[in-house]
């Protein structure tokens, strides 16, 4: 099973989502992602949220159309995408995969980011993936882990999470790397391309963002 998360973000950076709605797919939506999938002629099995950012005429639409519907006050600690991420990943799916979650506030992307460090260091952890319109991005643990050619999203950028990632060794990419020592804040790994149909990356410590974009 893989479960889809459809968060608010703006509408315009989402992708085709009828392209991920596979027979074995489970959509879940967050807050105005519910309104955007229904919209779409998906309905969601879950949906979490707030519901600040839908007019009252919505949120009736959302009602009559979801059966289950968590609702939340909005003063609460967690987000709304988080508390979908977490029920997502206790039904341990094959794979989560994030919409929405992107562009807008900019908080709010960084917080979702940030949401799949805590995922990465379970024990058994799910694939997750963040897309949107012209990204994809995921988080990658210690190890060799390889890659291959995407036509509409050529550009690969390796970007540390934490302070310190190294033996960072790049192979089959255009811009190679072998055993290189890479800290926060550096750009050295932004914007490479695979020369082949596939690649290898891999690095000892630390933890990766793997962002695939196009222009």
């Amino acid at each position: 099973m893989i479960i889809n998360i459809v968060a608010g973000g703006p509408e315009d950076l989402l992708p085709n989502l009828n392209d991920y709605n596979e027979d074995q797919a489970s959509w879940v939506g967050v807050d105005r992602g519910v309104f955007n999938l229904l919209k779409r002629g998906i309905k969601p099995t879950i949906a979490f949220g707030d519901f600040d950012s839908v007019t009252i005429e919505e949120l009736k639409f959302i009602e009559s159309q979801v059966k289950e519907l968590k609702r939340y006050q909005p003063e609460k600690n967690e987000t709304d995408m988080e508390l979908a991420l977490n029920w997502a990943t206790e039904q341990k799916p094959e794979a989560i995969r994030l919409f929405g979650a992107s562009g807008g506030r900019l908080d709010h992307f960084l917080a979702n980011v940030q949401l799949l460090i805590p995922q990465l260091l379970k024990k058994f952890p799910i694939d997750i993936s963040l897309i949107d319109r012209s990204n994809l991005l995921y988080l990658k643990a210690p190890g060799k882990h390889k890659i291959t050619k995407m036509k509409n999203q050529k550009y690969i950028s390796f970007i540390p999470i934490i302070k310190e990632v190294p033996d960072l060794t790049l192979e089959g990419f255009k811009y190679p790397l072998k055993n290189r020592h890479i800290s926060i804040g550096s750009t050295l790994c932004i914007s490479n391309e695979l020369i082949s149909d596939y690649g290898t990356f891999s690095f000892s410590e630390g933890i990766l963002l793997v962002i695939r974009s196009r222009d």
